[in-house]
C-alpha cells in the first residue's frame, strides 16, 4: 500500500516547469514537447488554462489535467463546441506518473477542475480521446463524458479524435 500523501491544487509555476521538463525527458527526441512546454506554460501565465497536479509528499508532481478556457489554445481554436471561451471549456494534457496510474490521482483532479470550472462559470467540459484508446474511454464514460460532440482527424498523431462533453 502507499503510504505517500497528497496534495491537489493548480500548478505553480514551478510545478509546470517540473511536469514539463518530465515530459520532455519521457519523450526525448520528440522535439514537439519543448514547444508544448511553452505554449501551456504561456497559456497557464495568460489565464487561457489552468493545470491542476497532484503532488507527492516529496514535492514530486506525479499527475496533471489542464483546463482550456479559451479558444486561444491551439487544441480548441475554431472549434467553439470544445471550448468557446465563456461556458464550455476543455480538459487537455491529462498525465500519471506510471508508477501511480490506478490509484484515483486523475479523479481527483478532475473532480477540483469541475468544481473550479463550475465556480467561474462554466456549463459545459469536453474531452478528446483518440478512438483505439478504449481503456481511456472508458475512464473519461466514467467521469461522465458521454455525449459525442464531434470527431476529427489529427494529421499529426495520424489518429482519429472523438470528443465528449458533460454538462456540469
Amino acid at each position: 500500500m502507499n503510504q505517500n500523501k497528497f496534495e491537489y491544487r493548480i500548478a505553480t509555476a514551478d510545478d509546470l516547469e517540473l511536469v514539463w521538463n518530465k515530459d520532455i525527458q519521457r519523450n526525448s527526441g520528440d522535439t514537439r514537447w519543448i514547444r508544448w512546454k511553452d505554449e501551456y506554460i504561456n497559456y497557464n501565465k495568460n489565464h487561457e488554462a489552468v493545470t491542476f497536479v497532484a503532488i507527492a509528499d516529496d514535492g514530486d508532481v506525479i499527475a496533471q489535467v489542464t483546463l482550456v478556457l479559451s479558444q486561444n489554445v491551439k487544441a480548441v481554436k475554431n472549434k467553439p463546441m470544445l471550448c468557446d471561451g465563456n461556458t464550455i471549456a476543455n480538459f487537455n494534457a491529462f498525465r500519471c506518473d506510471e508508477k501511480f496510474r490506478g490509484q484515483g490521482h486523475i479523479s481527483k483532479l478532475v473532480k477540483i477542475a469541475e468544481e473550479y470550472a463550475k465556480n467561474i462559470g462554466v456549463k459545459i467540459i469536453t474531452i478528446g480521446v483518440e478512438a483505439e484508446n478504449s481503456k481511456n474511454i472508458m475512464i473519461y464514460f466514467h467521469f461522465g463524458y458521454t455525449n459525442f460532440v464531434m470527431y476529427e482527424l489529427d494529421e499529426e498523431e495520424q489518429s482519429l479524435i472523438l470528443y465528449y462533453k458533460k454538462e456540469l
